[in-house]
């Protein structure tokens, strides 16, 4: 066998290891056959596979390597190496470096080096696949890399870095501060004594990198500009290394350029670079401050006028040049950065040149109006804004109509046939088919089954090689194909029905499809069924179930049993004596219970479980950890004797499989706050395509009777901060009108959603702040005075984002609606130390909710 032969043969069974052997034995004339006759066996490989397929790709490193050993150019190398069909586009790192290293290593040094940097010159981003070859080319040949952001950054993506040792890293190391995508890489670096902010210390330390070289890159980086996500690294890097005065005063004026526009973190990291220093000149503070008084940042204008302060203190005489940036603070978003400004203005009022105070007047135009009457005052003059007339909010709107009546009872069977064929969007469609399905099978079994033959549904034997049926239009569809004494199977609303797993809601819209097959094929379907709603809530009044009753009596029938049990469900809470009298003539053993019934009681409790720990004493403060919230209802109801009734008032603690999860109000509009507890599990966390617990189901809530409690508030407050959910607002104010939702709960639960990280203050704070703009000022007020106690940070807790803001409201509103009474929680907040933002706003609230009288809040 020649050398072809056998290198062939390794090829095609992909021996790696062997191949490189044998083609490092080659001599030149044996090298040359190969290169001439590889490229036809690639197409020979190519052609073994469908077009599509990427078969070839199994053969990719002993063919690369094959072409690294005999091709002549280095050109002609790098254009093989990296040939599409050798690997996918989404493959990871080459896993064949060291072989293809081993097989070139007998190249000449020049020859080597030119692909080095063709192979870097091709590269395009930091994960390239040819990235570990091109970076052990350079290391081996030693010559100094090309210019090419992708390389340094694919330098860096090496981890961890081992840079002790490295020939590239001073080459590469300068190239940091310059090369796109460096940053980025880098951002979650964080500790300085690992990873990249370790390594380049040790550099430092070992005099490898001088230590102003580093500090002389991260400033020339915060120059080039950037985003902070961007810079985020450098500035970790520039305070790990930590210049010292002498070594940051080579580089004043560039901090101060910083200043002005870079991101925050560059401008803090320059800010303290500078305010340490003696050595800057008047013009050099001027610059400074006002460029940090004219920052979005609140953090950073505090910390400017604080330096500003400080610096006046110590040196009187610097009083004339505070007032360009002063009033640049003037015109800052906050109020309480306006009158820190204000209050340092009139401290140094005397110290300013006349040119200082005509530039105080002309941005005095810039101040609410209290401060800027204080500023006109001690300058001598300015224009002071116009006030702006206080808002009234306008009285709260009467809520809608809670019930309107439903739609015509279905009549024709071609009405049915569109309304099944469209299928029922809605719990009214739904109840509307089925009752009209079991009135027609009375009056037109024939027309029916003719309408509603099997072309309207397709072929249904596919169905029938489910396990079970889990949803209500399956069973509905089965029932019409019955119709025609052609099923598939006998029996199957005993064969196919769940038995467990399901919603205690989900398995009574079952059972209610179920039953009306079992009647059809055990032909004792009533005239008529008795759970249809006779209005919008899902109720049914009292004297119609009576008097379909009546008529299936008259029938000679029995009821369809989960029928009757959520007819029962659906009654009003408010008895009707009328109705009652003639129930008690009823004969029947419905009847009977129907004139005996009156509407269970049911408590709901909620606990608030992180993960599987369930209790009270769980502290959702606690950042340091996420918390796996949990609602978990509990209930507490004597037992009726009716199985799926008795179902309907328990609640499972856990998620089951459920549909139609927006028809359940409907199905318990006498008891919403079971409802709401059904719906627990599904209001946190939502499986992807699963539709959100929305407005619409508070709405429904809202509309329906019984006591609402922690469960209807968790619903309401959740959709509540969803800021996807405007219509919630509309919900909260028909809430508001008949207040027959307490206020209180709401808030409590909206305090808990936004401590434990389930809902944002600021979404909160919007919903809250349009409502009470539209007149449900007073219960709004009531709902934030319940809600602070849980949103107030403990002792030595830090507030979260957005709180400050949530307290304004609460003053707005308790302003609005005249409430007054002492809040302890707040009480406490407010007499802490400190002059934050929140801690002033937490002492108005506590001031007005503790002077004069009023409604207690």
């Amino acid at each position: 066998m020649d050398h072809w032969d056998e290198i062939k043969k390794l090829i095609e069974t992909r021996h790696a290891d062997r191949l490189a052997e044998r083609l490092k034995a080659l001599d030149d004339e044996g090298r040359k056959e190969v290169a001439a006759r590889l490229p036809e066996l690639r197409k020979e490989l190519r052609g073994r596979f469908d077009r599509w397929d990427d078969g070839l790709v199994d053969y990719g490193i002993v063919l690369r390597v094959a072409g690294a050993a005999t091709f002549g150019g280095a050109a002609t190398v790098a254009s093989w190496l990296y040939r599409r069909d050798f690997a996918p586009q989404w493959d990871g790192p080459d896993g064949d470096v060291d072989l293809i290293l081993a097989v070139i290593a007998d190249r000449p040094t020049a020859w080597r080096a030119d692909l080095a940097e063709r192979l870097v010159l091709r590269m395009r981003v930091a994960d390239d696949r040819g990235m570990a070859l091109a970076l052990a080319l350079l290391r081996e040949t030693g010559i100094e890399p090309p210019p090419h952001d992708p390389l340094v950054a694919g330098w860096v993506s090496q981890w961890p870095p081992r840079l002790g040792d490295d020939p590239l890293v001073d080459h590469l190391v300068p190239r940091l501060f310059e090369a796109e995508g460096v940053g980025r890489l880098l951002q979650w670096e964080r500790e300085p004594h690992a990873g990249w902010l370790g390594a380049l210390l040790e550099l430092t330390g070992a005099g490898r990198v001088k230590r102003e070289a580093l500090i002389e890159g991260c400033v020339r980086r915060f120059l080039l500009g950037g985003t902070a996500i961007d810079l985020r690294f450098f500035v970790r890097l520039h305070e790990a290394l930590d210049p010292s005065p002498a070594e940051a005063a080579s580089y004043t004026r560039d901090y101060l350029r910083l200043l002005p526009t870079s991101p925050g973190p560059v401008a803090e990291l320059a800010m303290k670079r500078l305010r340490g220093r003696d050595d800057l000149t008047t013009d050099d503070l001027a610059e400074a401050w006002e460029s940090l008084l004219f920052r979005p940042e609140r953090k950073l204008v505090r910390a400017g006028l604080s330096w500003l302060d400080r610096s006046l203190r110590r040196t009187p005489a610097l009083a004339d040049v505070i007032a360009a940036p002063l009033a640049r603070a003037f015109a800052a978003e906050s109020a309480e950065l306006q009158e820190k400004a204000v209050e340092l203005a009139l401290a140094h009022a005397g110290g300013m040149s006349e040119e200082g105070r005509a530039t105080i007047r002309e941005a005095i135009e810039l101040l609410p109006p209290r401060l800027g009457h204080q500023a006109a005052m001690a300058f001598g003059g300015g224009e002071v804004a116009g006030s702006e007339p206080a808002f009234v909010p306008p009285p709260l709107p009467a809520a809608p109509e809670r019930v309107h009546s439903v739609s015509s009872p279905i009549e024709s069977v071609e009405e049915l046939r569109r309304l099944i064929t469209k299928g029922p969007d809605s719990w009214r469609a739904w109840e509307r088919v089925l009752a009209g399905f079991v009135t027609l099978i009375g009056r037109d079994r024939a027309g029916l089954a003719a309408a509603l033959d099997a072309r309207l549904f397709g072929d249904l034997f596919w169905q029938h090689r489910l396990e079970n049926w889990t949803r209500p239009g399956q069973w509905l569809l089965r029932t019409a194909q019955s119709l025609g004494f052609n099923a598939l199977a006998r029996r199957a609303w005993q064969s196919f029905m769940p038995k467990a797993g399901l919603a205690a809601p989900h398995r009574l819209l079952l059972h209610r499809a179920a039953e009306i097959l079992r009647a059809v094929e055990e032909g004792t379907v009533p005239p008529l069924l008795l759970a249809t709603p006779t209005h919008s809530t899902g109720h049914v009044a009292a004297a119609e179930l009576v008097r379909r009753l009546e008529v299936i009596e008259a029938a000679g029938v029995k009821p369809l049993a989960a029928d009757f049990q959520q007819a029962l469900l659906r009654l009003p809470r408010t008895p009707d004596p009328e109705a009652a009298e003639r129930a008690a003539r009823l004969t029947s053993a419905a009847g009977k219970i129907l004139a005996a019934w009156t509407c269970p009681e049911v408590e709901i409790r909620l606990e608030w479980a992180c993960g599987e720990d369930a209790g009270d004493d769980h502290d959702w403060h606690d950042r340091g950890h996420y918390h796996d919230v949990r609602l978990v209802p509990t209930v507490t109801a004597a037992a009726t004797g009716l199985p799926l009734v008795d179902l309907m008032l328990s609640v499972p603690q856990s998620r089951a499989e459920a549909e139609h999860r927006e028809w359940w109000p409907s199905m318990l509009p006498s008891h919403r706050e079971v409802a709401a507890a059904h719906l627990m599990p599904y209001v946190l966390r939502r499986h992807w395509g699963e539709r959100p617990v929305g407005p619409e189901f508070a709405r429904d809530l809202a509309r329906a009777e019984g006591p609402a409690g922690a469960a209807c508030s968790a619903l309401l407050a959740r959709v509540l901060g969803d800021p996807q959910m405007p219509e919630s607002v509309d919900v909260l104010l028909e809430v508001a009108a008949r207040d027959d939702v307490p206020a209180s709960e709401i808030g409590h639960q909206a305090g808990l959603l936004v401590a434990s990280g389930e809902v944002k203050m600021i979404d909160m704070v919007t919903a809250l702040d349009a409502a009470a703009r539209r007149g449900a000022h007073a219960y709004v007020w009531r709902i934030t005075a319940a809600a602070l106690p849980a949103l107030l940070p403990v002792p030595g807790g830090r507030p979260r984002n957005g709180l400050a803001a949530f307290v304004t409201l609460a003053i707005a509103t308790a302003e609005w609606s005249g409430a007054r009474g002492e809040i302890p929680e707040v009480r406490d907040l407010a007499a802490r130390r400190g002059n934050s933002g929140l801690l002033r706003e937490i002492r108005r609230l506590h001031k007005h909710l503790t002077s004069g009288t009023g409604q207690k809040g």
